[in-house]
């Protein structure tokens, strides 16, 4: 059984930078992508980045594009997302996932695709 472990969440101030990282583990492990969703209170999860396994493909929510930049290292089984100029609309819990077959660019933000999901992490960016 695959299991997604994040690490590296906290409280910043805004315009601050945080970096998260998730660790896959458990089994044979092989993923076509994995990625990062969030979700603050009394919101649904979204979309934040996604970054595919073998060719490193990067895609971004808009919210995010410029600031939050995703990486992985394979050896590893490992992703980190660094997030820099934090906004108060950032803070939220903060969830790895990862997809292990093949998926389209056209549904890369859904999180009905992923097959397995952290606990998440909370990100809290304060004004």
């Amino acid at each position: 059984q695959v299991q997604l472990v994040e690490s590296g969440g906290g409280l910043v101030q805004a315009g601050g930078s945080l970096r998260l990282s998730c660790a896959a583990s458990g089994g044979t492990f092989s993923a076509y992508a994995m990625g990062w969703f969030r979700q603050a209170p009394g919101k649904e999860r979204e979309f934040v980045a996604t970054i595919t396994w073998r060719l490193g493909n990067t895609y971004y929510a808009d919210s995010v594009k410029g600031r939050f930049t995703i990486s992985r290292d394979n050896a590893k089984n490992t992703i980190d997302l660094q997030m820099n100029d934090l906004k108060p609309s950032d803070t939220a819990v903060y969830y790895c996932a990862a997809r292990q077959s093949f998926i389209s660019k056209d549904a890369i933000a859904l999180r009905g695709r992923y097959d397995y999901w952290g606990q998440g992490t909370q990100v809290t960016v304060s004004s």
